[in-house]
């Protein structure tokens, strides 16, 4: 459990340690909008080793305060590295700084090696094991601080520590909300392409801190999180048929949402987390239900003949983007959040699928199958048509929490293995996310709590 230690000065009384909110720090810093084509500065950051007042034991997995800080320090330089934004060097390239320095740093040292932003920080440990990390982010042209933050956390939470300091130095200089203290969960893929173990995985933002949910007994797919986390609704064959369970991350037990005899799959939660949407399929036709996350009466949205699969909640919760091919091939939809108000709104060739709103509620996310299957973005009335990839088989995209980068899963020709991969919106920055096995249907969580 992270515990933030906003305004608790008493806590690192002897730096005089009192955070101050992002918005509360000196205006300046870069500003931009998400969808915006022009190229971002690559902007030189600075990230020394933390260091630490006294190096002692923890049960941290760095088992000491002083190795601690070197790996926050990374971290935080892979975090702010892997967005495209910036050009972070980290502490494996960089002079140590001490402990007095960084509340007081020295910035006639980072000027000459390139240096527009500093970041530093520390780590210490209290008699009960809890560790106390400070990170300060720095003008070093103007010689001034421009915000700091501090957190309290438990041994086994120090990465969401430099997850939420990259967060604050991120949000600080680009002006986007944060994403890097977020976790994916996704479907662990191993074994030949025809006969392939499908399990449930999570992992954090990073790819650290993996761990697998199901055992691979029988197959998993499509994994969302709740938006509190506590909870991650998915299709499961456990009884041999498709059908759609919620497995509680805290009790580690699974219930099933819907008691029916009919092949039930696409789960999606409501921004609110009240409401499941899922795909049922009756008698060769198949719509789109709402039924209370608690259990209780399914309600049919959509009726017509064809496939109606894959629904997504706008943010606000009124509107619901999915696939239909009740035009003759697959095609994007609207309706309301009761069902009304059913229109089209992909008229550009080829075939579209797997929609996911964006965060930000300004763009849809979805694949394009046109010959080869690419990531796109729309805007919600249907125009703004933008591909974000051109490879063989892209597909399943899913939002960053800021809803500046898209997730989805790349399989390789010939092979079918799969992996999972990141893009911004620009289509420029792209990369792929390290999994311990081949790597599905993404679904990325909001920041959390």
């Amino acid at each position: 459990m992270l515990r933030s230690a906003m305004f608790a000065a008493a806590a690192v009384a002897a730096l005089s340690f009192a955070p101050v909110m992002a918005q509360e720090a000196p205006a300046g810093g870069l500003t931009g909008s998400v969808s915006d084509e022009s190229e971002w500065q690559d902007l030189g950051i600075a990230i020394p080793a933390f260091p630490t007042s006294a190096n002692v034991a923890t049960p941290a997995s760095p088992r000491n305060t002083e190795a601690l800080g070197r790996e926050l320090a990374r971290i935080i330089t892979a975090d702010l590295k892997n967005n495209g934004l910036f050009r972070p060097v980290g502490p494996d390239a960089l002079p140590s700084i001490a402990f007095s320095e960084a509340t007081a740093p020295q910035f006639g040292r980072w000027a000459p090696l390139g240096a527009e932003m500093l970041v530093q920080g520390f780590v210490r440990a209290a008699p009960d094991d809890q560790l106390t990390v400070g990170c300060y982010l720095y003008d070093v042209a103007l010689q001034q601080e421009m915000v700091r933050e501090g957190y309290v956390v438990a041994p086994a939470d120090w990465r969401r520590a430099a997850h939420k300091c990259a967060d604050m130095v991120y949000s600080r200089l680009s002006g986007e909300s944060p994403f890097f203290d977020s976790r994916i969960a996704y479907i662990a893929e191993t074994g030949p392409k025809g006969n392939r173990m499908k399990r449930l995985a999570i992992m954090d933002s990073d790819g650290a801190n993996h761990s697998f949910i199901t055992s691979g007994s029988t197959t998993a797919l499509t994994p969302r999180y709740s938006p509190d986390y506590s909870k991650i609704a998915y299709l499961s064959y456990t009884d041999g048929n498709p059908r759609i369970y919620v497995y509680d991350v805290n009790t580690k037990t699974q219930t099933l949402v819907t008691q029916s005899s009919n092949p039930t799959f696409a789960p999606r939660w409501s921004p609110d987390g009240q409401y499941i949407l899922y795909s049922m399929a009756v008698s060769g036709n198949t719509d789109i239900y709402r039924v209370p996350a608690t259990g209780g009466q399914p309600v049919r949205l959509t009726d017509t003949p064809g496939i109606d699969i894959g629904g997504s909640y706008s943010p606000d919760g009124r509107q619901i983007v999915f696939e239909s091919d009740r035009s003759g091939g697959q095609q994007l939809y609207l309706m309301n959040a009761d069902g009304t108000g059913q229109r089209r709104i992909s008229f550009f060739g080829g075939r579209s699928a797997t929609p996911e709103w964006s965060p930000r509620g300004d763009q849809i996310a979805f694949t394009h199958m046109g010959g080869n299957f690419r990531i796109a973005t729309m805007s919600p009335s249907g125009g703004g048509l933008r591909f974000l990839t051109d490879a063989w088989q892209d597909e399943a995209p899913t939002w960053s929490p800021n809803g500046r980068i898209v997730q989805f899963f790349r399989t390789a020709r010939g092979s079918g293995k799969s992996q999972l991969w990141q893009v911004d919106l620009t289509g420029k920055n792209l990369r792929q996310l390290q999994t311990p096995v081949d790597a599905s249907d993404p679904s990325w969580g909001p920041v959390l709590p």
